[in-house]
């Protein structure tokens, strides 16, 4: 018996579909390589790659051209979280799908430049910069990788990235920059490979307010020195989202005073959100895109208490409405503790990195369902990891930058 019999033999109720009025089993090697291509392409990734040891025809499917293309008619997959540490040594995911932490193969240009942060995620792909202002998007799956073209050096406030679906998988780059109030935006385009010509955003006359950009100091309760300035993790500095409103594309980002920015790139002017809580009140916050909208996560501490609640903005009467909170006896173990929150969207789901110099928890909110999950420590060769932030991606073989 070959090597492909005996996998056969040894997998067979792997490799077998039952029908449930008595019409035998099919095996999946009666079953011709096109068909064969199109049902592995619906195997969440991880699935595909342990299966792929099972024999040679089924590992030979990763290099078909028509696998490929099957797997881009897939819609989505379920999001794995690309997990940052203080130092990117090594590649680490939280793959939602089997709720596993995983190491990947760590990109060759990591190994080479530890300077390179991630700073956007979309699609199946991650942005990459590093402090000369360099970009790289990668696949952090398959590990390929392409250096976008140099572009001049400016003040970014936001990076955003957007991926096309299909067989091509193209993606453009926005960046949002200038000095207030003069911003503008750029973006790259990967199906022409350049940068297009900077286009500048006014400000919207309906909106009267100032954005603040200069540091304010008070005093808290307890005593301390607090500026008004936001000190984020270096790869969550650019936080910011894209969303398609009423057919007009707009990113928000948070000034560096924590005010909501909003930049219509359609119609090519911005604006500012009203401040969610004083300028003196001493919290953490972060934007992030949820089921196609934009929303604000706020950790306060209020009453001897922390609370961590959820806002979008109303355009009509120009106010926040808070849309959910986290449980109080949840919430509570962070008072008091200094904690800084870093938060990404994925579909439904929004994680919530909190971080302090006491302790680091990994929180998944589901927005379906309004349920909280604490995401089990992960441990890499029996030392826990602590994560600052993340990026959300999906795992897709196919995509080929």
């Amino acid at each position: 018996m070959d090597s492909h019999d005996q996998c056969a033999s040894r997998l067979s109720r792997k490799r077998k579909f039952e029908y449930q009025e008595d019409h035998g089993t099919l095996d999946l090697d009666d079953l011709n390589q096109d068909l064969l291509e199109k049902v592995l392409s619906w195997l969440p990734t991880s699935a595909f790659f342990r299966l792929t040891s099972v024999c040679k025809r089924w590992k030979s499917v990763t290099n078909s051209t028509s696998f490929k293309l099957a797997c881009s008619d897939i819609p989505s997959r379920e999001p794995w979280f690309f997990m940052v540490g203080s130092c990117l040594d090594k590649s680490v995911i939280f793959d939602s799908a089997e709720s596993k932490w995983k190491q990947l193969n760590h990109p060759s240009f990591l190994r080479k430049d530890l300077g390179f942060m991630p700073v956007a995620s979309s699609g199946g792909f991650i942005c990459f910069r590093n402090a000369s202002g360099n970009f790289i998007v990668s696949n952090p799956v398959t590990g390929s990788f392409r250096e976008l073209p140099h572009t001049e050096n400016q003040t970014i406030h936001a990076i955003v990235m957007q991926s096309s679906p299909g067989p091509y998988h193209s993606f453009k780059l926005v960046l949002v920059c200038g000095e207030f109030p003069r911003l503008s935006f750029k973006t790259f385009n990967s199906a022409l490979n350049r940068w297009d010509d900077e286009n500048l955003l006014s400000k919207n006359h309906e909106d009267s307010g100032e954005i603040e950009d200069d540091a304010v100091y008070f005093l808290s309760k307890t005593g301390n020195l607090v500026a008004t300035n936001m000190l984020r993790s270096p790869s969550k500095q650019y936080s910011s989202v894209m969303i398609i409103k009423n057919g007009h594309e707009v990113v928000y980002f948070l000034s560096s005073s924590g005010t909501v920015v909003a930049c219509d790139l359609t119609s090519r002017c911005f604006s500012e959100y009203p401040r969610l809580l004083p300028m003196w009140s001493e919290y953490s916050i972060d934007i992030v895109e949820c089921r196609g909208e934009m929303i604000v996560v706020v950790l306060s501490e209020f009453f001897e208490s922390a609370n961590l609640r959820m806002w979008r903005y109303n355009e009509g009467n120009r106010s926040w409405q808070q849309i959910t909170a986290m449980p109080p006896a949840m919430a509570h173990e962070f008072y008091g503790k200094k904690v800084d929150i870093n938060c990404l969207g994925a579909g439904d789901r929004i994680l919530i990195c909190l971080n302090s110099s006491e302790l680091f928890r990994y929180i998944l909110y589901d927005s379906v369902g309004n349920e909280w999950i604490e995401l089990p420590t992960c441990d890499m060769k029996g030392e826990p990891m602590e994560f600052m932030s993340a990026f959300s991606f999906e795992p897709r073989i196919e995509a080929s930058v």
